[in-house]
């Protein structure tokens, strides 16, 4: 049976980020809280040097969770996050409504917690036919393995399961797309841990013949 997977392309993809609120990431046992946030902020200039619209919504702002994390904002200044009351961002009006307006059919969602308000929202996208991409890694939960078992059950409903890296590697694919190589090479240089240290190297170290 033939591979129907089809890799992830510029002109398909919205980000969505639901819910990175400090207030929320308190609450985050699945995952160290600077690794999640060095993924999320990485997973946002990502979708910015790539050009993707990036809906972003927040819940409980006033009471509890606090605007989006100020590292994700300074990422994306240009998006101003949405504001809701349910736990489903998919039955919020608003958010539903801006995501439909990218007109892109392939989403690629990051959010706290994974258990409810990254879960529940991509189970009714999925219901709602769209392909979304849960980035496993920008995302957290409140224990590793309820942070997981939510993971589960949204691979089984149809979600494809990814990281912050595989996302930027996936949509760069050629380090001659000049229009987008320095981009996303920062952000791996930035981010990428001993991968980035090892391009930081290559960049200044490095001399082909």
């Amino acid at each position: 049976m033939p591979n129907s997977e089809v890799l992830l392309e510029p002109k398909d993809c919205a980000l969505v980020l639901l819910d990175q609120q400090a207030g929320l990431a308190f609450g985050v046992g699945s995952v160290d809280r600077q690794t999640l946030l060095n993924n999320v902020v990485a997973l946002a200039r990502t979708a910015k040097a790539f050009d993707l619209p990036i809906v972003a919504s927040t819940s409980a702002t006033k009471v509890y969770s606090g605007p989006l994390m100020p590292s994700v904002q300074a990422a994306i200044p240009e998006v101003v996050a949405l504001d809701r009351r349910n736990m489903n961002a998919w039955e919020d009006d608003a958010v539903r409504s801006a995501i439909e307006a990218t007109k892109r059919r392939r989403l690629i969602v990051s959010g706290l917690l994974t258990e409810a308000c990254v879960s529940f929202p991509v189970l009714s996208a999925l219901s709602a036919g769209y392909e979304v991409h849960v980035v496993g890694d920008a995302c957290g939960g409140l224990t590793i393995a309820s942070h997981e078992l939510a993971l589960r059950r949204m691979e089984a409903a149809g979600a494809k399961m990814t990281s912050w890296i595989q996302v930027l590697l996936e949509l760069q694919r050629d380090w001659t797309r000049h229009a987008t190589y320095d981009g996303a090479r920062s952000i791996v240089e930035a981010h990428g841990g001993g991968y980035g240290i090892g391009l930081a190297y290559a960049r200044d170290m490095v001399h082909p013949a």
